[in-house]
């Protein structure tokens, strides 16, 4: 009997723990230096899970300014989405905290947004299942003080697998 193909092993994920808000920017900083680097991967939608004040906006912040995101970045808390056209990427940063009204979806284009090329980044996205696609990448941020954060990065889609395996090779 020939052997079976083997299926490729699942990126079990990784967790990282940052001891200051400067370990968040390094770390974002070299998330965008991957992500221009290739293009492919500047296409996700990347899930932030956490509790209030866990630093998934933080995040964010850096993140976005590490791609070239000029002048003040400000959380969608109230707007629910911020848009950032950069020359060479489209970038929506969502924030579903106050997100209740699954008509708003469709009245806000969500659908159209998540259709379309760029990079999506979500806070809360549990407030929006069954509307949001599947992510590429879930973070979960987790405040073990006032400085350090628990980090975990797991892969929901292939894409999120390669990913991960391009962040940190």
């Amino acid at each position: 009997m020939p052997d079976s193909p083997q299926r490729p092993q699942a990126h079990p994920g990784v967790t990282l723990t940052w001891s200051s808000e400067a370990d968040t920017a390094a770390f974002a900083q070299q998330l965008a230096h991957k992500m221009m680097a290739n293009s492919a991967l500047a296409q996700a939608f990347i899930t932030l899970h956490g509790n209030l004040g866990a630093g998934k906006t933080t995040l964010v912040r850096h993140l976005l300014q590490a791609l070239g995101v000029p002048g003040r970045i400000k959380s969608p808390t109230y707007a629910v989405v911020e848009a950032y056209d950069l020359p060479q990427l489209a970038i929506w940063h969502f924030d579903f905290y106050r997100f209740d009204d699954p008509l708003e979806w469709e009245d806000a284009g969500f659908r159209d947004i998540f259709a379309s090329p760029g990079l999506k980044l979500a806070e809360w996205p549990e407030k929006a299942v069954g509307l949001a696609p599947q992510a590429d990448v879930a973070i979960h941020i987790e405040a073990i003080d006032d400085t350090q954060r628990r980090v975990h990065l797991r892969p929901l889609s292939a894409c999120g697998t390669q990913l991960l395996q391009a962040w940190f090779s």
